[in-house]
C-alpha cells in the first residue's frame, strides 16, 4: 500500500510547475534569473526590496526564494528566518555577493538550504535549483514514509475502550514522555505486544532514531552475542571486518527484545551490564563502548515463576520491572471485539480493495463468544479470511472457522427465548435443552427466522434455504409475525 501511494505521490510532484522568488536589488540579475528559470519551466516572480518580497511571498506562495543577503530596505538574512517561519518547507538559497566562508556558514546556521557567490554561472544556478527541489522532494518522501509508518503503529492500531486498555494507553503516554529507559511489556502471544513497543517509541523524542526488534527466541544462542553487541575484525575465523550490533546500530532509539524470557542465562547476565552501566563490548573488543538505548523488553512467559526455576536471572528481572505494561487477553476484555472488528474490516478494505460495508449482529456474537487462545493476532486472521471470501455487503459468520461458528450454538450462551422470556440454549449436538417451564413454540419460530435474516442481511432465499423451507413459506411467516422490517426480496 505505501509503495502505490508513493508512485501517486511522486508522479504528482513531476506533473507539478515549482514556483520559485526571485529577490534582488539589481534589475538585471533579476531578469536574468527570472529568463532561466522560466525557460527551465519553472513559474517564477521577482523583488526588488524588502517590502516588495514580503508582499510577493505572501501572494505567490513560493517553494523556493533565491534571495540577495544585501537589500536597500531589509538585511536577506532576517528575512530568511521571516520566510521560515512563514512556511517551514520553504527552500532558501542566499545570493551574495560577499562569498567568503563566514557569511556562508551563518546563512546555512540560520535555516538557508544553500547559497551561491556573484558574479554567478547561470547554468551553475540553474544545477542548484534543481538540485534543490530533488532534495526536497526527497525530504517529502521520507516524511511521507514516516508518517505512513506512524499511523501503522500508532495509538489507534491498539483498539479498545475497556478499562483494561485504557491503562495500556496510559501507561505508553507515561512511558513515552518521561523517556523511560527499561520498560517491560507482559502478555500472551497475540496482544499485541509489539504494537505497544512501537507505540511507545514513535511518540517518544526517540522517534526520529532507529527503533531495532531482536526475537531472542528466533536467534540460536551462539549467535546472539554477535547479533547484539557486534564484533571486531579477526574476532573468529569468519569475521573479516568489524560488524555493528543491534545495540550500537539502536544509538539514540529503541531495542525491542522479544520474548525475552528465552534469552540464555549468559546472555541474561550481559544485557544486565548494559542496563546498569549503559556500556557493552563488542566480540573479540578491548573497549567498552558507550549507548544511549531504551531498551524495552517483552515475553509471554511468567518470569518471577522462572525465577524461582532458576532459568531467568533475579537480577535481570528486577532490573526489568520497573515500567511493567501488562496486557490482558481478549477474553478478558470481549466488549472491545465490537471495535476491533470494525477497525479491520476497514483496514482490510484497504489492503485488498474489499468493499464490506460492516458485520452482522449474528457474525459479531460469534466472535463475542469465542474464546480466542491467539488473542488479537487471531481476530485479525479470522478476519481476514472471512472478508476474503465474503460476497455479501456485510460481513456473515458463513467463512469463519467451525470452532468460531459454533459458540452460537453452545451451551454457555441462551439463543433462544421460552416462555414468560425465560432462556433456554441449543447444545452444540444440535439438541434443544427444554426448560422445566415450558415453551412457546410460536416464539422459538419467530427467534429462528430473525437470526436467520440476520445472518444473511435480510436475504429472504438464503433464509429460507437456511430454515430448510421454501421462500414462500418464510415470507408467509414474516408476515404472520410482523418482521416485514427486517425482511427483504433479492
Amino acid at each position: 500500500m505505501l509503495e502505490k501511494k508513493s508512485v501517486i505521490y511522486i508522479q504528482r510532484e513531476l506533473m507539478r510547475e515549482h514556483r520559485v522568488l526571485v529577490v534582488d536589488d539589481e534589475k538585471l540579475v533579476c531578469w536574468s534569473l527570472s529568463q532561466m528559470l522560466t525557460d527551465a519551466g519553472f513559474a517564477v516572480q521577482t523583488a526588488m526590496s524588502g517590502a516588495e518580497a514580503r508582499a510577493t511571498f505572501s501572494e505567490f506562495n513560493p517553494e523556493m526564494v533565491l534571495l540577495d543577503v544585501r537589500l536597500p530596505d531589509a538585511n536577506g538574512v532576517e528575512l530568511l528566518g521571516e520566510f521560515k517561519e512563514l512556511d517551514e518547507d520553504v527552500v532558501v538559497v542566499m545570493i551574495t555577493a560577499y562569498a567568503d566562508a563566514d557569511s556562508a556558514v551563518n546563512a546555512l546556521k540560520l535555516g538557508a538550504d544553500d547559497y551561491i557567490g556573484k558574479p554567478f554561472d547561470i547554468e551553475n544556478i540553474k544545477h542548484v535549483v534543481e538540485q534543490s527541489f530533488e532534495k526536497k522532494k526527497l525530504r517529502k518522501e521520507v516524511s511521507f514514509f514516516r508518517r505512513e509508518l506512524r499511523k501503522k503503529y500508532d495509538y489507534d492500531n491498539l483498539i479498545g475502550n475497556s478499562s483494561k486498555m485504557i491503562e495500556v494507553f496510559k501507561m505508553i503516554k507515561v512511558c513515552a514522555e518521561t523517556d523511560a529507559k527499561i520498560v517491560l511489556v507482559l502478555g500472551e502471544s497475540g496482544t499485541g505486544k509489539q504494537l505497544v513497543a512501537r507505540a511507545v517509541h514513535y511518540h517518544s523524542a526517540r522517534s526520529q532514531e532507529p527503533f531495532i526488534e531482536l526475537n531472542c527466541a528466533a536467534i540460536p544462542d551462539n549467535l546472539l552475542e554477535n547479533e547484539l553487541f557486534g564484533h571486531e575484525r579477526g574476532a573468529y575465523t569468519d569475521a573479516s571486518k568489524s560488524h555493528k550490533g543491534i545495540f550500537e546500530a539502536a544509538e539514540g532509539g529503541t531495542v525491542f527484545l522479544d520474548e525475552i524470557g528465552d534469552m540464555p542465562l549468559p546472555m541474561q547476565a550481559k544485557i544486565l551490564k548494559v542496563i546498569d552501566s549503559q556500556q557493552f563490548r563488542r566480540l573479540g573488543g578491548a573497549r567498552d563502548i558507550d549507548v544511549d538505548v531504551r531498551i524495552i523488553a517483552a515475553t509471554n512467559q511468567d518470569l518471577p515463576g522462572m525465577v524461582k526455576e532458576g532459568t531467568f536471572r533475579g537480577d535481570l528481572f528486577f532490573r526489568l520491572n520497573v515500567m511493567t505494561l501488562p496486557l490482558a487477553p481478549l477474553r478478558e476484555r470481549k466488549e472491545d471485539i465490537p471495535a476491533l472488528a470494525n477497525y479491520f474490516i476497514g483496514r482490510l478494505n484497504e489492503e485488498y480493495g474489499r468493499g464490506v460495508e460492516g458485520i452482522t449482529p449474528e457474525a459479531l456474537r460469534c466472535l463475542q463468544r469465542y474464546e480466542w487462545p491467539g488473542n488479537v493476532r487471531e481476530l485479525r486472521n479470522a478476519m481476514e479470511r472471512a472478508m476474503m471470501l465474503e460476497i455479501e455487503a456485510q460481513l456473515t459468520p458463513d467463512y469463519f472457522s467451525r470452532e468460531i461458528r459454533d459458540c452460537v450454538s453452545e451451551v454457555s450462551g441462551p439463543a433462544i427465548a421460552g416462555e414468560g422470556g425465560q432462556a433456554f440454549a441449543v447444545g452444540k449436538d444440535g439438541y434443544i435443552n427444554l426448560p422445566p417451564e415450558g415453551i412457546s413454540i410460536e416464539e422459538v419460530e419467530r427467534q429462528l427466522i430473525e437470526q436467520a435474516l440476520e445472518r444473511y442481511n435480510g436475504n429472504q432465499t438464503k433464509a429460507a434455504q437456511c430454515l430448510k423451507m421454501s421462500r414462500d413459506t418464510l415470507r408467509y411467516r414474516i408476515k404472520k409475525f410482523g418482521m416485514q422490517d427486517i425482511g427483504r426480496s433479492m
